[in-house]
């Protein structure tokens, strides 16, 4: 597996540089034919990140699990070799999108590992779950499926599906609540409820909740503190009760005689949902982001500060994709001409993800120290009182992998014998 696990490009370059070193190439054409082998199904390569989940689960203290869903593209624009690249929106959109579900540890926001992937091409989606494959008309019509696959596992938590602001449609929620299928979603800004016994606009609904924020606290009565892309800040929050109650709208797949979606209004029951605010508010009162969720998570079961706290947890999927795509496997460089081939491979690459996950995670020394020597490995200069980073770890772990594989291959004494006569200024000789 650790063969299959290497990006091969800049490790098979150094090593094919010594001499009688024709094993990594064995290696990387080993790797090529592993990839598009069509007898190896993509389930069989998500079982063990799956087997994680169950065994990580087992010994977490919190009631719930957090399924976090998203959507990211991987852009392809310039590689011509990829035949079934799938356009989106114009001809600079171009590439294959993945939907992922990420098991979240609900008390601690540790990402536990890909629940699935789905991948997008232009022939159709590929899933890692049996009988996924296919192609829905949208990405929140995929998620029933999701949803009912992961309540099939039976895993030992009550499960909650949190969405972006995507996923904001009252079908679909009403859908979902029927079935019994806990949810947390941002609410779209425009939206009109029902509160207090009248319509309202949301934004007229938040500012009236202006006084009612209070700062949430952790199971250890500590302030809660969120890091993001836009800064550090602590949590506050505010609740009401809301009332959805407009139909729902479908898409029919037809267009209208002016091109635009035809749309179908399906009526429903009116859905009451809790809508917790959410702000992250730096030292100076900055408010670095804010949050409009609804949910149908009881209140007896999760009270407002812990739905917050979730949402914000659901930013770990967003730095899994970017980990995935760009500054850690790179996956948008990766030469795989087919769907099929990248979506192996992004199993593989994943497995890597979970293992950086759970190193930064373990407390012992000996973790601690191999961090420090994967950070060194790396040659990535950390920030102040940062002691490492997903991506730092990755690019450590592979010159690891790299350096373990030419030491089994080859007399590391030699090596440097050969080093020192070639590159007398970089490995002078040592006394003795």
């Amino acid at each position: 597996m650790s063969e299959h696990a290497h990006t091969v490009n800049a490790t098979v370059t150094g090593i094919s540089a010594l001499a009688g070193a024709a094993q990594p190439f064995a290696a990387m054409k080993a790797m090529c034919r592993f990839l598009n082998n069509e007898d190896v199904p993509f389930h069989a390569l998500i079982e063990p990140a799956q087997d994680a989940i169950r065994d990580a689960l087992a010994q977490t203290r919190d009631d719930f699990a957090l399924v976090v869903h998203d959507w990211c593209m991987f852009q392809f624009n310039s590689h011509g070799s990829k035949a079934d690249r799938h356009l989106r929106s114009h001809k600079s959109d171009l590439g294959y999108e993945l939907g992922s579900a990420l098991v979240v540890d609900a008390a601690d926001g540790r990402p536990l590992g890909p629940m699935e992937f789905r991948l997008r091409s232009r022939g159709g989606m590929l899933s890692t779950r049996p009988g996924g494959a296919g192609f829905p008309p949208g990405h929140v019509d995929e998620l029933a499926d999701v949803m009912a696959a992961a309540e099939s596992w039976k895993l030992p938590r009550k499960l909650v599906h949190v969405v972006d602001r995507e996923a904001d449609s009252v079908g679909h929620y009403r859908d979902w609540n029927a079935a019994g299928r806990l949810f947390l979603v941002r609410a779209d800004a425009s939206r009109n409820v029902i509160h207090q016994g009248r319509e309202r606009k949301l934004n007229d609904v938040v500012a009236g909740l202006a006084d009612r924020f209070t700062p949430a606290i952790d199971d250890d009565g500590e302030p809660v503190i969120v890091t993001l892309r836009s800064g550090v800040g602590r949590v506050k929050t505010a609740e009401t009760p809301v009332i959805l109650h407009r139909p729902a709208r479908r898409n029919t797949g037809e267009k209208t005689a002016g091109g635009n979606k035809r749309q179908d209004e399906i009526a429903g029951e009116p859905l009451p949902l809790r809508m917790i605010v959410t702000r992250v508010v730096g030292e100076l009162g900055t408010v670095h982001a804010e949050w409009r969720l609804f949910t149908n998570v009881p209140a007896d079961q999760a009270d407002a500060d812990a739905i917050g706290l979730w949402y914000a947890h659901r930013w770990e999927i967003e730095t899994y994709h970017k980990l995935l795509k760009s500054t850690g496997m790179n996956a948008e460089d990766w030469r795989q001409q087919e769907g099929e081939a990248f979506l192996r491979r992004l199993c593989i690459a994943s497995l890597a993800c979970l293992t950086v996950w759970h190193l930064q995670r373990d407390e012992s020394a000996e973790a601690a120290k191999l961090r420090a020597t994967l950070v060194r490995l790396s040659g990535r200069q950390m920030k102040h009182k940062v002691e490492s980073t997903a991506p730092a770890l990755l690019a450590g772990l592979e010159r690891l992998l790299a350096i373990d594989d030419l030491m089994q291959r080859d007399d590391l004494a030699e090596i440097l014998a050969l080093a020192r006569r070639v590159l007398p200024n970089l490995f002078p000789q040592r006394p003795g």
